[in-house]
């Protein structure tokens, strides 16, 4: 009996003899693009033809990091890949590892391998990756005077920042000695010590862009000081220079907003931290001025000041009292030692002299108040209101007074 397979099978036997051959593990493949289709999944849907027949092809989105151009309709390409067998549909196509523009083969591969040079000496790595300042000030470009790139530059830096300077490098980006113009361009940059350096110009082909592909311009700007962004063609050109550069920008355009921080966004930013500040310094002294006031009231008890302040004050009030009792003392005693005057003044001799008596003594100086105490032929003084008056007693009249 006849060997019957299955469909899967034979598909599958296809399959497995396709990838055994070992040509069709690694194959370049030139011919004409067309039913070009991107899929929103990152896979490119294509195919290759050439006046014989047509070949289906499709680049994974995993592998377009090595398309450096958008393909189009009738561009002439060289597809490196493999050819395999497609089990559910038992078609074969070619899954493209790189893509080139038929023509540009030998500088492909010259770039190609200058960047596996390059790589394997370490100048992409990491770690020799320079920052970019936040807020640059002076930044150099290395580009074309005229152009596209050169104006993008020029008119987002404006709107970004205009207190920003811009220094132009006018360099030969394509063509013979555009290599030597760019070094040239790079090392007068850094002597003028710019914050940071945008090396690039607008799209072209790969040979126009080649310049930025030498190895004499990768090393310039790895040598460079200052930080750089490397910005040629378009987003799907990556070149040498790009790997190099302490940043990648995928246009002039796009190096112009990386290099330049927005100067609205900066003022809103201090605006607002100002603004907090101020909050937060007038919270804290509000704090402050609570706590002061509160070790103020501590202190105002506490401190041995308040208490002799408080002591003094009473030690006044108290004088203030004392005065004002002695006062009214004096006050009292002046009244009562004058009643004390009035009642003198009725007992004093002096008074009843002024009244018209009058007040005797002998020869000794003894007041005479009665007859018995002289007696005829004494001398007496006889003191009246106006003087005195000396006086012989001549005689004695007693007389006798009722009891």
């Amino acid at each position: 009996m006849r060997n019957v397979y299955t469909v899967k099978q034979v598909n599958a036997y296809i399959k497995n003899m396709f990838s055994q051959d070992f040509m069709l593990n690694r194959i370049y493949v030139k011919g004409e693009v067309s039913n070009c289709k991107y899929h929103t999944s990152g896979h490119i849907y294509f195919s290759l033809k050439d006046e014989s027949g047509t070949i289906a092809c499709i680049m994974f989105a995993g592998a377009r990091s090595g398309l450096s151009f958008r393909m189009q309709e009738g561009q002439k390409v060289i597809v490196l890949g493999n050819v395999a067998v497609y089990e559910r549909d038992g078609k074969y196509q070619l899954y493209a590892k790189e893509i080139i523009l038929d023509g540009a083969g030998d500088l492909y591969e010259r770039y190609a391998a200058l960047k596996r040079e390059l790589e394997e000496m370490g100048m992409f790595a990491p770690e020799y990756k320079r920052a970019i300042p936040k807020y640059a000030r002076t930044i150099g470009i290395v580009t074309a005077p005229t152009g596209a790139a050169v104006r993008d530059i020029i008119h987002i830096a404006g709107r970004r920042n205009p207190y920003v300077q811009l220094i132009l490098y006018p360099a030969l980006v394509q063509g013979e000695g555009a290599a030597a113009s760019i070094i040239r361009g790079i090392q007068a940059l850094e002597k003028q010590k710019v914050d940071v350096i945008i090396v690039g110009r607008g799209g072209g082909s790969i040979e126009d862009l080649w310049a930025f592909n030498e190895e004499s311009v990768a090393r310039a700007i790895f040598a460079c000081s200052i930080p750089i962004i490397s910005a040629v063609g378009h987003e799907t050109d990556v070149l040498i220079s790009d790997f190099v550069a302490d940043l990648r920008a995928p246009t002039p355009s796009a190096a112009a907003e990386l290099a330049v921080s927005e100067y609205a966004v900066v003022a809103t930013q201090m605006m607002d931290y100002r603004m907090r500040l101020r909050r937060l310094i007038t919270l804290q002294i509000q704090n402050e001025r609570q706590h002061l006031s509160q070790l103020s009231l501590r202190l105002k008890y506490a401190n041995p000041q308040q208490k002799l302040n408080e002591n003094r004050q009473r030690a006044a009030e108290l004088m203030t009292a004392l005065r004002r009792q002695m006062m009214q003392n004096l006050e009292k005693n002046r009244h009562r030692l004058a009643l004390y005057i009035e009642k003198m003044r009725g007992l004093s001799p002096l008074q009843k002299l002024n009244q018209g008596c009058a007040y005797l003594e002998n020869a000794e100086g003894k007041q005479i108040r009665s007859v018995a105490q002289v007696k005829a032929g004494d001398s007496v003084q006889i003191f009246i209101k106006d003087g005195r008056i000396t006086a012989d007693i001549t005689a004695i009249d007693k007389e006798e007074q009722d009891v």
